[in-house]
């Protein structure tokens, strides 16, 4: 059987984020103008690497680490792209992708501050959305990072903060020509990027599920100190992923009442399922969270209950030794005149009314089922 501690120590390190370990969030100089581009998120020195992907019905062409000639296929008129950036801590390769592709200054800015609360923002012919991706790494580890979405007429750019993610499904789908993507415009690939994370969110609560009855069992079980910690660095993680799902449901809705004509009338139909989707993951995580509140309740009792058990088998003992302390309390006075002294059968007997008198009380406690 495995060491519950252990399990709950490893759940610790790998699920949980200590509060050490969210990046400080940094915010521009007070009086900057509006549109300034300065990235406000964790030093890295690894290079901004871009990936093209042009498609439609009958055509695909992917296209890894490409350079500036994509300035030359972007957009375009015949194909669907898809330029997918890793890595947003380069300034001036962002703001040459925004400024040749007309991108607003202000979706530039919160591109490279990646802090955002998942959102939708129309702006004329484009389209700009913010979602947390939320996936659990080889190592065990669970990265949170902001995904920006831009979206045109006939293309799409995705800015991802880190290397990896959870879009090899829909590279698959595109490459083999299954499913609908490559019928449709860039609209219906922006929900089948939105799909993949929010489906990837229940991966995670599966996870915390999991964990949250392993932590009943062990509230159950036998409770420790170490219990009522994990119970509350767990809601504190689940607070924290609410945080950055809760938007995603406000986020959809924005979507599908936009009359901007960017996003289809049949893409809002999958985009309805999708904020169906959303909404049984925050319904999850309510119920998750209530539970370790209720856990930490049973904690409490639990505690009770055993502290009022040991009690009450102290006082059991104590009552069983209370008569027997008083009957040699009584032949330990050394009085001179005491006839009990001198008799021939008086140390026995004294035995005998001690041994009665304690087995009495054991049965009569027994009797009464408090043993």
């Amino acid at each position: 059987m495995k060491n519950p501690v252990r399990q709950f120590r490893r759940f610790t390190r790998t699920l949980l984020r200590p509060a050490k370990q969210i990046p400080r969030m940094l915010r521009h100089k007070p009086g900057t103008a509006p549109g300034t581009l300065t990235y406000t998120g964790e030093e890295r020195e690894e290079p901004v690497t871009l990936t093209l992907i042009d498609y439609k019905e009958d055509h695909f062409d992917e296209v890894h680490g490409v350079g500036s000639d994509w300035r030359q296929r972007v957009p375009s008129s015949e194909f669907m792209s898809w330029l997918d950036v890793s890595g947003v801590h380069d300034v001036p390769v962002i703001q040459e992708i925004g400024e040749h592709l007309g991108v607003h200054p202000l979706i530039m800015e919160d591109i490279i501050h990646p802090h955002q609360r998942p959102k939708f923002e129309p702006f004329e012919d484009q389209i700009y959305i913010v979602v947390r991706m939320l996936h659990i790494r080889d190592d065990g580890t669970v990265q949170d990072e902001q995904i920006s979405i831009v979206m045109g007429k006939n293309w799409i750019v995705s800015f991802q903060q880190y290397p990896g993610d959870v879009f090899d499904a829909i590279r698959e789908r595109l490459r083999g020509g299954k499913g609908l993507i490559r019928k449709n415009g860039p609209d219906y690939l922006a929900y089948a990027l939105i799909d993949l994370i929010v489906d990837y969110y229940f991966v995670l609560l599966e996870r915390i599920g999991s964990e949250v009855q392993d932590i009943e069992l062990q509230v159950m079980d036998n409770p420790t100190k170490e219990t009522i910690h994990t119970i509350r660095a767990t809601k504190q993680t689940i607070i924290s992923y609410r945080k950055d799902i809760w938007p995603v449901r406000e986020l959809l809705s924005a979507m599908i009442r936009d009359e901007s004509g960017l996003i289809k009338k049949r893409t809002t139909t999958y985009l309805r399922d999708v904020y169906d989707h959303t909404i049984q993951v925050i319904d999850l995580m309510e119920t998750y969270r209530d539970q370790l509140s209720g856990l930490t309740d049973l904690y409490l009792s639990s505690l009770s209950q055993r502290m009022n058990e040991v009690m009450q088998f102290l006082t059991i003992i104590g009552s069983i030794f209370i008569p027997l302390t008083f009957i040699a309390g009584v032949y330990g006075m050394n009085f001179a005149n005491m006839p009990e002294l001198g008799w021939k059968f008086g140390y026995p007997a004294v035995w005998a009314v001690m041994i009665l008198s304690g087995l009495g009380l054991f049965l009569y406690f027994r009797y009464k089922k408090w043993l």
